[in-house]
C-alpha cells in the first residue's frame, strides 16, 4: 500500500533528522574541553504479518517462511563515546587531566554534585578552586592568596610554596569519581554530567590507584570528535534521508495513479 509506505518512509526521515542533530552538537562542541562525543542508535519498529511463518498451506503443508511488512525505525538512544582527547599544554598551574578512567566532582550552586572532565578550573575571590561557572570542585581545595607557586601531583594532591617558605604545604586533595556504567550519565550542560539510575552510583577515590586515572597538570583534554568522521557520518544521514524522501515521492505517484484510474 503506498500510504503505509508514505508512513514508513517519513519515519526514517525523522529518525535521520535526529541523526544529523546529534552530528551538528558533536561538530560544535569539536572545541569543548573535555566533551565526549555521542552517535545515535536505531531501532526498526513494528512489523505487519501477512503471513505467518509455519502457517499451514494444507493439510500436509506448512509454510517455510512468512511474509512480514516493517513499519519503519525510531532513534532509541545517543551512545556517549568515552574515549580520551587529545591533552592540550596550557602550563596554567590549575588546568588537570585525567589520564585514564574518573570525573572530577563538582558542587553545583544547587547543592547537588555533578561530574566533568573538563579539568580547567580557576580561583574564585575566596581562594577556593572553581569551575569557569564557579562552582566548587569537591572536596573544596582552597588556594591561599599568598602562594606563590601551585603543584599538583599524580595522585591529586594540591601543594603550594610561599615566599620565605622552602617546604611545600599541601592544601588539599582532589578525588575522582568512577561510575559502573557511565554511558548512563545524563549530559546537563556546562561540561557537566549527573547520576542516574542507569550510571550506578559514583565511587569515590583517590587518582592514580585501584583504577582510577591519574592527574596531569598544565594540561587540557580536548574533545574527542573526529571532525572528519562526523562530516562523512553527515552525509551518509543526508543521503538516506534523500532516499526515503525519494520512496515518499514514488508513493505519492502511485497513489495519483490510482486515484487516476478509480476517477
Amino acid at each position: 500500500m503506498p500510504n503505509r509506505a508514505l508512513l514508513t518512509a517519513a519515519t526514517g526521515m525523522q529518525a535521520q533528522q535526529q541523526n544529523v542533530d546529534n552530528i551538528a552538537n558533536n561538530l560544535a562542541n569539536a572545541s569543548t574541553t573535555g566533551f565526549k562525543r555521542s552517535r545515535i542508535e536505531f531501532q526498526d519498529l513494528m512489523y505487519q504479518n501477512l503471513r505467518a511463518a509455519g502457517g499451514a498451506v494444507n493439510a500436509s503443508t506448512n509454510l517455510p517462511v512468512g511474509l512480514q511488512i516493517g513499519l519503519g525505525t525510531r532513534s532509541i538512544a545517543n551512545m556517549r563515546s568515552y574515549l580520551q582527547g587529545d591533552f592540550k599544554q596550557t602550563d596554567n598551574p590549575l588546568d588537570t587531566i585525567i589520564e585514564g578512567s574518573g570525573f572530577f566532582q563538582i558542587r553545583q550552586a544547587n547543592g547537588d554534585l555533578a561530574y566533568t572532565r573538563a579539568g580547567a578550573f580557576k580561583v574564585d575571590n575566596q581562594g577556593q578552586m572553581v569551575t569557569a561557572n564557579g562552582d566548587a570542585l569537591e572536596p573544596s581545595i582552597t588556594i591561599p592568596t599568598e602562594a606563590t607557586s601551585i603543584t599538583i601531583g599524580k595522585d591529586g594532591t594540591v601543594s603550594i610554596t610561599t615566599q620565605g617558605q622552602a617546604n611545600p604545604q599541601n592544601v588539599g586533595q582532589i578525588q575522582l569519581a568512577v561510575f559502573p556504567n557511565p554511558a548512563g550519565l545524563e549530559a546537563i550542560g556546562g561540561n557537566l554530567f549527573k547520576e542516574t539510575g542507569s550510571s550506578g552510583q559514583a565511587v569515590v577515590g583517590t587518582p592514580n590507584t585501584n583504577g582510577f586515572g591519574s592527574i596531569g597538570q598544565g594540561f587540557l583534554e580536548g574533545s574527542n570528535v573526529n571532525v572528519v568522521e562526523e562530516l562523512v557520518n553527515m552525509i551518509s544521514a543526508q543521503r538516506v534521508y534523500e532516499t526515503n524522501s525519494k520512496v515518499i515521492t514514488t508513493a505519492d505517484r502511485m497513489l495519483g495513479t490510482i486515484n487516476q484510474a478509480v476517477n
